[in-house]
């Protein structure tokens, strides 16, 4: 029996020896991969020489999602205070979203470019810049967007589900208690009210011409005066120029070096320090690869 305690203790320091030393070994190559990529970016053009700023809008357009109005605000603000750059081009990749952000980020463009009439403002629509895309995108000076870039959408939308027939075939009985008559406006477990859907399409109406009033600030008499121009449909980059939506066809590239006049591109966004993005990146493939070797597969796929 004590033979058998002391092969177990045995195990026991070699297992804990191997999980140290892989943790160890863990350490060494993120620190490794984390100084191999700093001394391969020493090479790169700095923001001491002229160059055009760059900041990319990808994404759903949301406090909670990567493009959020305060990251885009902070890094238009570096990007007005470099002296060397000599432009910004917002790089727009995004189906929209919040109008509330989509504003907050439209007027602090105005506001800098006011403040700074030298360096000009241009957006560049990748696959899609549609709805509160659209609406940041309207405060530059110039759109340049793909022949086939999804440009448009000046709509607002709110979407829901009704659930009350489906509670009285259940047999659930709803619940509710409110202090204010339309406290529970809109509820999807209640019958809809005509006073709550004309009530809620106002509003929508509102933000609506909020949405319009700024893009024709935005855009001017580069409109053409066409009747759907504001129904939320949706254009590629060359039906969009012939509507005024945008200023022409071509990449980020393309503006910095026909337009600006600068090849230097160097990216503002607001981003992850390099430790950082290798420890996820890093401990995403690490995770994956274990999962791998012990048959562990994710909860759902598609097929």
């Amino acid at each position: 029996m004590l033979n058998g305690l002391f092969v177990e203790q045995r195990r026991a320091r070699r297992w804990g020896v191997f999980f140290k030393g892989l943790t160890f070994a863990y350490l060494i190559a993120v620190l490794g991969i984390y100084f191999s990529s700093v001394s391969l970016g020493t090479g790169s053009p700095g923001k001491s020489e002229e160059h055009v700023a760059v900041i990319e809008i990808a994404g759903p357009i949301s406090a909670d999602e990567a493009a959020n109005a305060d990251s885009i605000v902070w890094s238009l603000r570096d990007a007005f205070k470099a002296e060397k750059a000599k432009a910004i081009i917002l790089r727009i990749n995004s189906p929209g979203g919040s109008p509330v952000q989509s504003g907050y980020v439209y007027d602090e463009i105005k506001r800098l470019r006011a403040l700074n009439p030298d360096k000009p403002v241009y957006a560049v629509i990748m696959d899609i810049g549609a709805s509160g895309a659209y609406y940041i995108a309207a405060a530059a000076d110039e759109i340049y967007a793909d022949k086939a870039s999804l440009v448009g959408s000046i709509g607002v939308v709110s979407g829901g589900f009704g659930f009350v027939d489906l509670m009285e075939k259940v047999g659930v009985e709803r619940r509710a208690m409110t202090a204010g008559k339309n406290k529970g406006f809109l509820d999807p477990f209640s019958p809809l009210k005509d006073s709550d859907k004309v009530f809620w399409q106002s509003v929508l109406n509102t933000t609506h011409m909020q949405f319009i009033d700024q893009v024709k600030k935005g855009r001017g008499d580069k409109l053409v005066d066409e009747p759907d121009l504001f129904t939320g449909l949706v254009w590629t980059g060359e039906q969009a120029v012939a509507k005024g939506l945008i200023d022409g066809l071509g990449s980020t590239s393309y503006v910095a070096r026909e337009i600006v006049g600068q090849e230097t591109l160097i990216d503002y966004s607001s981003q992850m320090s390099p430790l950082d993005q290798v420890i996820e990146k890093f401990g995403v493939s690490f995770g994956k690869t274990i999962a791998a070797q012990l048959g562990i597969e994710s909860g759902y796929s598609i097929r």
